[in-house]
C-alpha cells in the first residue's frame, strides 16, 4: 500500500489520539485587537451548547462594562470569584479550585493572556487553563494575537510598546479549534467611538495610543497569518491521514535542490528572490547518495550551499537515496510543494540521450507541479570559497583488492568440490562485504575485480580472457550488474543505519546534558559540566565566556586552547553585543578556526560559547549546528534559572 503511513507517523498520531482522549479540548477565539466579538461571539455559543444539554458554566468573563456582554449572561452559571487582598485592594479573580471541584462539561475563561494576582496558584490564566485541560475538562477562551509571545518583538515595533502579558506559542498548538474572530478597522473605530467596546474615559486614551488605523491593519494581518498557518497544518494532516500524495496547491511553496557543486548558489539566491517576489515559503533539500561521499571536498560544498540557503531563510533539510529524482518528489509531494526549482547546465545533447539529467527526471516525475529550470554555464563567481580536501581513502581499495584475492584463493583451494554458481556466489559475498565497510569506487573495483578473476581462473577456456559462446558473456555481464546492485543496497543501507545511528546519538546526548545540569547547582558548576561534554560530543575545544562587570570573562574550559588572543576576544564580545554567531563556516569572520555561539537568555546575551573542532578548518554539518544550537539553549536556560533561584 503505497499510502499508507510510515511506522514512526503511525506511532506519533497514536500517540496524539491518546493524549487527546485524556486531556479536555481548548477553543481559542482569536482576534487582532480588543472590541472585534471575541466574547460576545464566545458566549452565543456557550448559549448554543447550554441548550443543546451540555453542562456549561462561565469561569470568568470581563465585561468592561458593556450591558450587551451581561446581558448574554444571564441564563449560564457563573462560577464565583475569588477575593484576594494585595496592598490594601480587593481583587477579584478566576478561581480555580472552585472550577476543578464544579466540573463542568465547558467552562468559559475570558483573556487567556491575563496575568494573576499574586498569591494564587499559577501566576498567568493561561497556566489555569492547562490545568483544566489536563483534568478532562473542555475550555473555550478568547486571545488578542499581540499576545502570542513569538510575535512579541513584531508587535513591539507596530505599536512602540513591549506588550508585557504574553502567552507562549505551545497553547496555540494544545488548541483543537482556532475561530478567528475578524472585522475591518474602520468598523472596530466605529464600534470603539460608539461605546461598545471600552467606556467612554477608556476608549478615548485607547484612540490615542494603540486604536490606529494602521496599527490595526498590521495586527490584522497577523491574526490571519496565524490562523492561515493553523489551517495549513491541519491540510497537511488531513493529506497524510488520506494517504493523499498529489499536491493541493493551497500556498505557493517552493524548493530548491541542492547539490555539492558550486552553481548551487546560485539556484539558492533565484529561488530566495522568487519567494520574496512571491511572499511564498521556500526549502532547500540536499540529497545525499553514495557517489557523493568520496571526498571532503564535496562535503565541505554541500554544507556551505546548505549554510547559504538557511541564513537566506530556507527550511534545510538533507535526506540519503539511491534514487535522487524519486527521493525529491516523495519529499515535495509530502510537504504540498507547488514549485520546484532545479539547474540545468548547458551540455551536448548525445550526453542527455546517453545518461540523463535529474532536471529531466523531475519534469517527468513533477505532475501538478511547476518546475523552474535554471540554466547556463555558471562561471567562476559563483565560487565558494573553503579549505580543499581531495584525500581518497586509499585503505578501502586495499581492502577491495585483499577480500576479492581471498576469495580467489578459496575457490581455486576448492575447485574441484565447488560448482561454478557456487563460485560465482563467494565473489557477490566478497563484494558485499567491501561496499558494507567501503565506499562506491572500492566497491566497483571489487565488482571488476571479481569479473576478471571468475573469467581468468574458473571459466573454460582457463588462463585467458577469449569466450566460446554468448551464454558465457551474459553470464559475467549478469554478475557484474548483480554486484553493482548489491553494492549500492550494501552502501545505502549503511548510510541509511549511520543516519538512524546519529540522530539517535544526538537525542541521547541532548537528554544526558539536560540531566547532568538538571542535577547541577551554581553557574560556575554548570560551565564545567556543559563544556568537557561538548567538547567530547563535537571532538573540538571548547571555552564558555560570560559577561562580568561588563567584561567576557572565561569561566570553563574543555581542550588545549590555554587563553584567547585579542581577535578571538574581539569576536566574542562581537557575539555577545549582537546575540548572533559568527565565526567558521557563518557569514561573519568565516576564515576564523572556531565558531562563536551566543548564550541566550528570555532577555539578552548572558555569554558566549567558543567551540573550535580539532580538526582544523571542519565544518560543522546542519544536523550537528542544530545540536549545537540545542546544547547552548539549554545550557542558557539552565544559568538563567540558578540565577533566579538565588535572586
Amino acid at each position: 500500500m503505497p499510502n499508507r503511513l510510515t511506522p514512526e507517523e503511525s506511532l506519533k498520531r497514536a500517540y496524539e489520539e491518546e493524549r487527546h482522549q485524556l486531556r479536555g479540548k481548548l477553543k481559542i477565539y482569536l482576534g487582532a485587537a480588543p472590541g472585534v466579538g471575541k466574547t460576545y461571539t464566545m458566549i452565543e455559543e456557550a448559549q448554543t451548547k447550554h441548550t443543546q444539554g451540555l453542562d456549561v458554566v462561565i469561569g470568568i468573563i470581563e465585561t468592561h462594562g458593556r450591558h450587551d456582554i451581561e446581558a448574554l449572561l444571564k441564563n449560564l452559571e457563573v462560577v464565583p470569584r475569588q477575593k484576594i487582598d494585595y496592598r490594601g485592594q480587593k481583587l477579584t479573580e478566576f478561581d480555580l479550585d472552585a472550577a476543578l471541584k464544579r466540573n463542568p462539561a465547558i467552562i468559559l475563561i475570558d483573556e487567556m493572556a491575563h496575568t494573576n494576582a499574586p498569591g494564587l496558584r499559577h501566576s498567568k490564566r493561561w497556566q489555569d487553563i492547562k490545568e483544566l485541560l489536563d483534568r478532562g475538562i473542555d475550555v473555550y477562551t478568547t486571545l488578542n494575537v499581540q499576545h502570542i509571545e513569538s510575535l512579541n518583538d513584531a508587535v513591539a515595533q507596530i505599536l512602540h510598546t513591549q506588550v508585557k502579558e504574553t502567552i507562549p506559542d505551545f497553547m496555540l498548538e494544545l488548541a483543537d479549534t482556532i475561530e478567528l474572530i475578524d472585522i475591518p478597522p474602520e468598523d472596530l473605530l466605529k464600534r470603539l467611538q460608539e461605546g461598545k467596546v471600552y467606556i467612554p474615559e477608556q476608549a478615548s486614551l485607547a484612540t490615542e495610543h494603540f486604536f490606529r488605523k494602521g496599527n490595526l491593519s498590521a495586527l490584522r494581518e497577523l491574526a490571519l497569518r496565524i490562523t492561515a498557518e493553523r489551517v495549513e497544518a491541519q491540510v497537511l494532516l488531513y493529506r497524510q491521514d488520506l494517504g493523499i500524495k498529489h499536491v493541493w496547491p493551497t500556498k505557493v511553496k517552493l524548493l530548491v535542490c541542492v547539490s555539492a557543486r558550486y552553481r548551487s548558489t546560485k539556484l539558492i539566491r533565484t529561488t530566495r528572490r522568487m519567494a520574496s517576489q512571491l511572499k511564498a515559503e521556500w526549502l532547500a533539500i540536499y540529497v545525499d547518495t553514495p557517489e557523493l561521499r568520496v571526498s571532503e571536498e564535496k562535503r565541505n560544498s554541500a554544507i556551505q550551499n546548505l549554510h547559504l540557503a538557511e541564513r537566506l531563510g530556507a527550511a534545510i533539510t538533507i535526506l540519503t537515496g539511491l534514487n535522487v529524482s524519486k527521493e525529491i518528489m516523495d519529499f515535495a509531494r509530502k510537504h504540498n510543494i507547488t514549485s520546484i526549482v532545479i539547474g540545468k547546465k548547458n551540455r551536448f545533447r548525445w550526453r542527455d540521450l546517453f545518461f540523463g539529467s535529474l532536471a529531466d527526471k523531475i519534469i517527468r516525475q513533477s505532475g501538478e507541479i511547476d518546475v523552474y529550470l535554471i540554466t547556463g554555464d555558471f562561471d567562476d563567481s559563483d565560487k565558494i570559497p573553503f579549505a580543499q580536501d581531495k584525500r581518497i581513502l586509499w585503505h578501502t581499495y586495499g581492502t577491495a583488492i585483499a577480500t576479492i584475492a581471498a576469495v580467489t584463493g578459496i575457490n581455486y583451494l576448492f575447485r574441484d568440490y565447488l560448482h561454478n554458481s557456487s563460485m560465482a556466489m563467494l565473489y557477490l559475498i566478497g563484494v558485499t562485504i567491501v561496499a558494507s565497510i567501503g565506499e562506491y569506487g572500492s566497491a566497483l573495483l571489487a565488482s571488476l575485480l571479481s569479473i576478471i578473476a571468475y573469467r581468468f581462473c574458473f571459466t573454460i577456456p582457463y588462463y585467458c580472457f577469449t569466450m566460446r559462446d554468448t551464454a558465457s558473456n551474459l553470464n559475467l555481464v549478469f554478475l557484474f550488474l548483480l554486484t553493482q546492485i548489491i553494492s549500492y543496497l550494501a552502501i545505502i543501507s549503511r548510510r541509511q543505519m549511520q543516519a538512524v545511528h546519529l540522530a539517535e546519538h544526538h537525542t541521547s546526548s541532548l537528554y544526558n546534558l539536560s540531566r547532568q545540569l538538571a542535577s547541577t547547582r551554581g553557574v560556575d558548576n554548570l560551565l564545567a559540566t556543559a563544556a568537557p561534554y561538548l567538547a567530547e560530543l563535537l571532538d573540538s575545544d571548547v571555552i564558555a565566556l560570560l559577561c562580568e562587570n561588563n567584561s567576557l570573562v572565561i569561566k570553563a574550559k574543555s581542550g588545549s586552547t590555554a587563553v584567547l588572543n585579542e581577535k578571538d576576544k574581539s569576536i566574542a564580545q562581537w557575539v555577545y553585543d549582537l546575540g548572533q554567531r559568527a565565526g567558521l563556516g557563518t557569514d561573519t569572520l568565516p576564515l576564523s578556526d572556531a565558531i562563536y555561539v551566543p548564550l541566550l537568555a528570555s532577555r539578552k546575551s548572558i555569554g558566549v560559547l567558543r567551540v573550535c573542532p580539532n580538526q582544523p578548518q571542519r565544518l560543522f554539518t546542519p544536523e550537528q549546528m542544530q545540536l549545537l544550537e540545542s546544547c547552548v539553549n539549554q545550557i542558557a536556560l539552565a544559568i538563567e534559572v540558578d540565577r533566579s533561584h538565588e535572586r
